[in-house]
C-alpha cells in the first residue's frame, strides 16, 4: 500500500506536470526540490524512496545532521538565508546555493570555493516584492552583481535567479512577482548571461510559478502534511 507521503509526492508531481503542460512547457524542465526543514529522517526517507533525491534545507546544521542517515546520492540545495561565516560549509556540502544576495556573500563563497578547489553553483536571490521581512537583492542590483562575479569570481557560477513570493490566500495575486523574475532573467540572458534556472514557487503557489517559467519549485508542506 502506497504511503501517505508517497501519494502526496505523486500528486505534487502530477500538479507540476499539468501546470507545465497547460503553459506549453515540457514538465521535465521543472525540478522538484523537497523541502525537509523540521522533517524526520523517516519522513525524508519515504520521499527519497520515490526517487526524488533533491532536498532543500534552510539551515546548514540541519542538513549536516541528516546527511549521515540518508543515501549518498542525496543532493542538497541550500534554500535559506546564508551568513558569510557559513560559506565554507555551504560550498562543501550543497550542490547549489539558492540565496546569494550580495557582493560580500559572493566574496565569502569565492574564498571558500577556491580553498576547496571547486566551483560553487549559485542562484541570485531577488526580493521582487520588496518585502522588508525578506532577504534578497533588489532587481536593479542583479546585473551589477552578475558583472562583478563574471569579472572577478572565477570559482562562482551563477545559474539563475530565485525569489520568494508573499504568502497570500489567492496564488494568482503573486503571479506578477514570478513574471517579473522571469522577465528580469530574460533581459539578463539577452545581455549575454547564461541563466537557465528560475527557483520560484512553494506549496501555496507552485502551479502559478510553473506557468510563469519556474525550473525549480521548493515544496515541503504539500508533501509532508498535505
Amino acid at each position: 500500500m502506497e504511503s501517505t507521503i508517497a501519494e502526496r509526492l505523486r500528486q505534487v508531481r502530477l500538479r507540476i506536470d499539468v501546470a507545465a503542460q497547460q503553459a506549453g512547457r515540457d514538465p521535465t524542465e521543472v525540478q522538484l526540490v523537497v523541502v525537509t526543514k523540521n522533517r524526520t529522517i523517516e519522513q525524508i526517507c519515504e520521499a527519497l524512496a520515490c526517487g526524488n533525491y533533491a532536498l532543500g534545507e534552510n539551515r546548514i546544521q540541519e542538513a549536516l545532521e541528516k546527511t549521515p542517515h540518508l543515501p549518498p546520492e542525496t543532493v542538497w540545495h541550500m534554500i535559506g538565508h546564508l551568513q558569510r561565516n557559513k560559506a565554507k560549509h555551504a560550498v562543501q556540502h550543497f550542490a547549489i546555493i539558492h540565496s546569494l544576495d550580495s557582493e560580500r556573500l559572493a566574496e565569502a563563497l569565492q574564498r571558500a570555493a577556491e580553498s576547496q578547489d571547486r566551483v560553487a553553483e549559485t542562484l541570485i536571490e531577488v526580493n521582487v516584492a520588496g518585502e522588508a521581512s525578506k532577504f534578497g537583492a533588489v532587481s536593479d542590483q542583479v546585473e551589477p552583481l552578475l558583472r562583478v562575479i563574471r569579472q572577478s569570481f572565477d570559482y562562482l557560477r551563477v545559474r539563475g535567479l530565485m525569489t520568494m513570493a508573499p504568502l497570500v490566500a489567492d496564488p494568482e495575486e503573486v503571479r506578477p512577482v514570478f513574471r517579473s523574475l522571469r522577465q528580469l532573467r530574460d533581459s539578463l540572458v539577452s545581455g549575454g548571461y547564461d541563466l537557465p534556472h528560475l527557483s520560484m514557487g512553494m506549496t501555496n503557489d507552485f502551479e502559478v510559478a510553473v506557468s510563469e517559467g519556474a525550473t525549480m519549485v521548493r515544496i515541503g508542506t504539500a508533501i509532508f502534511e498535505g
